[in-house]
C-alpha cells in the first residue's frame, strides 16, 4: 500500500525532513532571496525569489517580486510573476498580479489571477473548491 499524499508543509515534520525557512507574519523583508529547502511566508517580500524548493505563501503572506520554486501552494498575494517547475495549488484567498507558469496549476474556485497562465505541461488547468480552512 503506497504512502498517502501529502502537502509538502505536512512532511515539513517528518523525521528526517530539514527544518523550513520561516519568514513570520508582521515581517518585513527588504531583497533578493534565493536558498534550499522549504520557505513559509506569513510575512511580507519585497524583492525576487530563488527557491530551490517547496514554497508555502500563506494567506497572511505577500510577495513584492518574481518567485522561482519547485513546488507552491499560494494563498496570499504576489506582485509580479511566479515560475514553478512542478506543481502550483494557487488557494481560494490568493491573489495573483503577473504571470504564472508552471508544469500543472491547480486553482480554487474564487482565487484572483490577473495575467497570463501558461502549463507547460500541456494539461487543463484544474479548479477546484477549497476546503480545508488553512493551506
Amino acid at each position: 500500500m503506497s504512502e498517502p499524499k501529502r502537502r509538502f508543509l505536512e512532511r515539513a515534520s517528518l523525521p528526517g525532513s530539514a527544518s523550513p525557512t520561516v519568514i513570520a507574519a508582521e515581517t518585513v523583508i527588504v531583497g533578493n532571496i534565493r536558498g534550499k529547502g522549504q520557505f513559509v511566508v506569513s510575512g511580507e517580500v519585497h524583492g525576487d525569489g530563488e527557491l530551490d524548493g517547496p514554497l508555502l505563501l500563506a494567506v497572511t503572506g505577500s510577495w513584492f517580486g518574481n518567485i522561482q520554486a519547485h513546488q507552491a501552494i499560494v494563498a496570499g498575494k504576489i506582485v509580479g510573476g511566479i515560475v514553478v517547475k512542478d506543481k502550483l495549488e494557487i488557494g481560494l484567498s490568493a491573489v495573483i498580479r503577473g504571470r504564472v507558469s508552471a508544469r500543472t496549476i491547480a486553482i480554487a474556485k474564487g482565487a484572483i489571477v490577473d495575467g497570463e497562465i501558461e502549463v507547460t505541461s500541456g494539461r487543463p488547468i484544474v479548479e477546484f473548491e477549497e476546503k480545508r480552512r488553512d493551506p
